[in-house]
């Protein structure tokens, strides 16, 4: 490990606000490694970077690859959860990985610097901007010390580019009070893989948010329903494409509708990000997209998708997620296969999924979503390393991340 340019904590200690905000920056090198920059945004004129050469960040990124619940090729969704479940749905190996990660990727000069605010009652903001081999790394999830994870102390968003952030046809955010809510909406025919996400979850649902059944919403009629909304918190399937604005998310349209994505077994046409920067959509300020690798743009060279997409039409907060998300009824088959012994109870028939969706809408209701969400994180995750209860794992929680702009 390298590092250079790193000034005395003396030089950013100089703060006199509630809370320190950083950004942390990732670059992939040709060999492997990775250099780290980060500043400090009362002081941005003090910026620290530091190198981590290949050898010390192998293995760790060896073993969450093969821990990663989105499908490599070839692969089923499926067989790509009973895979990752071997690690996620066991708590010892859970803690060992995420251990392995914080200790490889995390700069020993920030954390100092964290230590530093930290030791004076303040609690700092961490921005992290990562490059593609880190696209899904569940940053608030790493763990930083016994019992603690890195929302333990401090809290975590996503930093977009500054290209997406400062792009000159970025649209102002749409003043609004209205919450606009898509959940689990009518796909259709019956088109394997875009069936409910929600089952048996759907009753919790529908007493805490008034949710009922597999609503029929076109992207006409969710464009229109936008016009005047504070909020969008939309619950369903989203899919990859080979690049970030093919990345579709699927409402109930279908074949005649105009749009770049093909069609589906002749039945479906799904809503891509190149669609809503291309047809000039409207978007509220915050939105919610609890749907498979929703924010997995990262993980691209080029990181422009919903997220991205979303940002430039209007939003300030977007939550997402960053892998394959199982549902309730996944979560009970994944515990079924018997592939996780580490648990000391279970709470099954499981309802992880419904509570992160009430959690989320909760959190983008309040003052600070970041806020209210890593405190929600924070949560589960101590229930997690306490019973290793399947329905506290991070492989639901840990997908979770907020992108401010």
């Amino acid at each position: 490990m390298v590092t250079m340019m790193n000034p005395p904590i003396s030089e950013i200690s100089g703060f006199d606000g509630a809370s320190p905000v950083v950004q942390l920056k990732y670059v992939d090198t040709n060999e492997g490694g990775l250099w780290a920059t980060w500043r400090w945004e009362h002081a941005l004129d003090k910026p620290r970077i530091w190198g981590i050469q290949p050898q010390l960040i192998a293995g760790a990124l060896a073993a969450f690859a093969q821990a990663s619940p989105n499908p490599v090729a070839g692969e089923t969704v499926d067989a790509a959860l009973q895979r990752a479940w071997r690690v996620w749905g066991d708590v010892e190996q859970e803690k060992r990985l995420s251990a392995a990660l914080a200790g490889s990727l995390l700069p020993g000069g920030l954390a100092a610097e964290l230590n530093h605010f930290l030791m004076r009652g303040l609690r700092p903001h961490v921005r992290i901007q990562p490059s593609p081999s880190l696209g899904s790394v569940p940053w608030e999830a790493l763990r930083i010390d016994q019992g603690e994870r890195m929302v333990h102390c401090s809290d975590v968003s996503m930093l977009l580019p500054a290209s997406i952030r400062h792009a000159p046809a970025r649209r102002p955010a749409r003043a609004g009070s209205a919450a606009v809510r898509v959940i689990n909406p009518a796909i259709p025919g019956n088109i394997p893989n875009l069936g409910s996400v929600l089952r048996e979850s759907e009753p919790l649902l529908e007493s805490a948010l008034g949710h009922s059944g597999r609503p029929h919403v076109s992207r006409d009629r969710l464009r229109g329903e936008l016009d005047g909304a504070g909020r969008l918190l939309y619950v369903g399937h989203v899919t990859t494409g080979t690049f970030g604005l093919d990345t579709r998310l699927h409402l109930t349209d279908g074949p005649e509708t105009q749009g770049g994505a093909d069609v589906i077994a002749g039945l479906h046409r799904p809503l891509t990000a190149a669609d809503i920067i291309d047809a000039e959509w409207r978007i509220p300020e915050r939105v919610a997209l609890l749907a498979c690798a929703s924010g997995g743009e990262t993980g691209f060279a080029d990181p422009v998708g919903l997220v991205a997409a979303l940002t430039l039409r209007g939003a300030r907060v977007v939550t997402s997620a960053r892998w394959t998300l199982p549902t309730d009824v996944g979560l009970e088959w994944l515990q079924a296969q018997g592939l996780s012994v580490s648990a000391t109870e279970s709470s099954a028939p499981f309802s992880a999924f419904a509570e992160m969706v009430i959690a989320t809408d909760g959190a983008h209701e309040s003052a600070d979503p970041v806020t209210a969400l890593c405190a929600w994180q924070r949560a589960r995750a101590d229930r997690w390393e306490k019973t290793g209860d399947p329905a506290y794992s991070p492989l639901t929680w840990g997908a979770l991340t907020t992108s401010l702009a």
